[in-house]
Order: structure tokens, then C-alpha cells, then sequence
């Protein structure tokens, strides 16, 4: 979220700080807005105003080409189309969902599993997929027979021609590293069209490179949720050549005296229930950090705070610890940032 004025709060600035490119002479701070993948983007950069109208029409262009590849509501795209091949059949993949299948079977394998790009079904089952919410849990036996069809182990990816196939019929669902990766994407195409000091937001996660034309960051404050407001002091980050991505359990259903996160655990087919509230990354890639966000919250507490550390990723967790206090935890790779 947008950096607020707090009187108490922590500074994260990146350890390895590239100097920035040149700010355009007479360039101010411009912004532009728009609505994709059920939610909004946001992108604020430093330039003219002749750049954002070329920008107001380049960017939508670029979020189509992620809603027409990755969308599960969009019955022609290539992850639906793919979804209804017959199994062991091939799909050659267009670039970005092929880049996208390449990190998120990497981090599937990683997190053992914690994160599965192979969940569509149960989503969908669980109520937060394309056919709509649903208010009470799903039959124990329909979870076990969808469950049983998921696993990112079932996904084969030829490198050389950029095909896909899979041996099982769990869909692929790529909605906990696509918004991600819009977010490199949209980050990517102002690059190329010579901006160079931008922060780019979609659905809460950002990504910035260079700074405003007084030369300060482009600062955001690590998203809180619920009672963690109050409980927690405010930590601001410098997002200079950085991006970040929280999850949380704020999509969710209560049924009788339980809610039901809309965070499934990819190893059991249910709703995670580990006191998770919160898991946010800081990583050069928003993708990268939208994935290992999910797969934090699934692994829990602890287990996520030994997996960030191991592969050096710079984390924030909040969890309820045994039903009671709001506990934070950071990874040695945050602390470093800590100012």
C-alpha cells in the first residue's frame, strides 16, 4: 500500500543499491490508472505528458496479453484452452506463460509442493474459482478425488520447443504468481519505451526502479491486516530496482464457527489453519515474490521463516500464535534492509 504517516515506524532499504539512471530534465511525476484481473493498476513514473498518453495505451495491451494466457475465467485462453487438452497431449506455450511455468514449477519443486501451480480444481471447488463462491465446505470425498488429481509433479516442460503437457487431470491455475508477473511485465514494457523511474502497483503488489525527481525512493508500507495494525509498528520500504507481494487470508467464507481461507494447502486439498495472517516478500522479481508469498502461508510459521532464510529471501510473516497475540517474525535477509 502507499507509504502513510506514522509516528512510529522501520525503514527497509535494499543492501545492493545500483546507482539510477538520470532523471529526465522537466520531468515530473505523472500517473495513470486502470482496472484488470478483477482488480486495479496503478503506475506513477517520471515523465511528460506526451509519454503517459503513449503509456495509457501500451500498458491495457500488455495486461490483455497476461488475462489471454494465464486467465482461468477466460474460456479461449491458453491456460483454459490448455486445461482441456487430453492428457499427454502437447501445448506449445506463447513466451510470457511459458517464462511463467518455468518459475512456478521451479518454486513448486522448491517448497516441496507448497506452492502448486496445479490447484484449479480445487479453487474452484473451495468456491474462489470461475464458478463462483459458496458458503459452506465442499464433501469430504469431492476434495479427496480433486486432490488426488493435483501435483505439480504431473506437469512436463520441454524447454527446447516451449511445449507443456500433463499426465493427470488437475488443471493449472496460475493465479498466485500471474498478478506478478503483470507487474514485471508492466515494469518491463515501460523500460523499453525509455522510463526508467516508475512504480508499478496491481491488486496491492508493486514494483519500482529509480526514484522521483527530487532523488528520494518510491516508498510503500508493508500491507497489515486486521488486529496486526495496531499490534505492529509500520515498515516502510525503498522499492529502488525492488518488488514486493503480500498474501493473506482476506478472501475467505465462515461456515458454522470456521473460516475458510481461500489459501489452500496444496498438500492436504484444504484451507490452510496454522495461524497464518500475512506473508510478504521483497524480491527483485514481483512473480518470484507473489509465488513464495503463497508458499509461505501454506508452510506456516516456522517452517516458512527456515524456508525464506535457506533461500535468502527477504521476508515479513504475521501470525496468531496459538489463537492469541499477533507475532511477527522477519528473515536475516530483511533485517540487513532494516535502516
Amino acid at each position: 500500500m502507499p507509504a502513510t504517516a506514522s509516528v512510529l515506524r522501520r525503514v527497509a532499504i535494499p543492501t545492493a543499491l545500483a546507482p539510477p539512471r538520470a532523471i529526465p530534465a522537466g520531468g515530473t511525476v505523472q500517473a495513470l490508472a486502470g482496472a484488470t484481473m478483477g482488480t486495479t493498476w496503478s503506475v506513477r513514473f517520471v515523465g511528460s505528458v506526451t509519454s503517459q498518453q503513449t503509456l495509457q495505451r501500451i500498458i491495457p495491451l500488455a495486461l490483455d496479453r497476461v488475462i489471454a494466457q494465464m486467465s482461468p475465467w477466460e474460456s479461449e485462453s491458453d491456460t483454459s484452452r490448455f486445461n482441456r487438452l487430453p492428457l499427454n497431449e502437447w501445448q506449445t506455450l506463447p513466451p510470457e506463460l511459458d517464462r511463467v511455468m518455468d518459475h512456478a514449477i521451479r518454486i513448486a519443486r522448491e517448497s516441496d509442493g507448497a506452492y502448486d501451480p496445479t490447484m484449479g480444481a480445487l479453487v474452484d471447488l473451495w468456491g474462489f474459482g470461475p464458478s463462483g463462491p459458496r458458503y459452506t465446505p465442499p464433501k469430504a470425498d469431492d476434495i479427496a478425488a480433486y486432490h488426488r488429481a493435483c501435483g505439480w509433479q504431473q506437469l512436463e516442460r520441454d524447454t527446447v520447443t516451449h511445449r507443456l503437457r500433463r499426465h493427470n487431470t488437475g488443471p493449472i491455475d496460475l493465479c498466485g504468481i500471474a498478478k506478478g508477473f503483470a507487474v514485471d511485465l508492466v515494469a518491463e514494457t515501460l523500460r523499453e519505451h525509455g522510463i526508467h523511474h516508475a512504480l508499478v502497483e496491481i491488486g496491492g503488489e508493486l514494483r519500482g526502479h529509480g526514484v522521483k525527481p527530487d532523488g528520494s525512493p518510491w516508498w510503500v508500507e508493508i500491507d497489515r491486516s486486521g488486529d496486526a495494525c495496531t499490534e505492529t509498528v509500520p515498515m516502510l520500504v525503498a522499492l529502488h530496482n525492488l518488488a514486493i507481494a503480500t498474501s493473506g487470508c482476506e478472501r475467505s467464507f465462515v461456515s458454522g464457527a470456521r473460516r475458510f481461507s481461500h489459501t489452500l494447502d496444496p498438500r492436504t486439498g484444504y484451507p490452510i489453519a496454522n495461524g497464518m495472517i500475512t506473508a510478504t516478500v521483497l524480491h527483485r522479481s514481483c512473480m518470484e515474490a507473489d509465488a513464495y508469498a503463497t508458499a509461505l502461508m501454506v508452510l506456516g510459521p516456522d517452517v516458512a521463516i527456515d524456508f525464506a532464510a535457506a533461500h535468502d529471501l527477504a521476508a515479513l510473516i504475521l501470525f496468531q500464535q496459538n489463537g492469541g497475540d499477533i507475532v511477527e517474525r522477519t528473515t536475516p535477509a530483511l533485517d540487513m534492509m532494516l535502516a
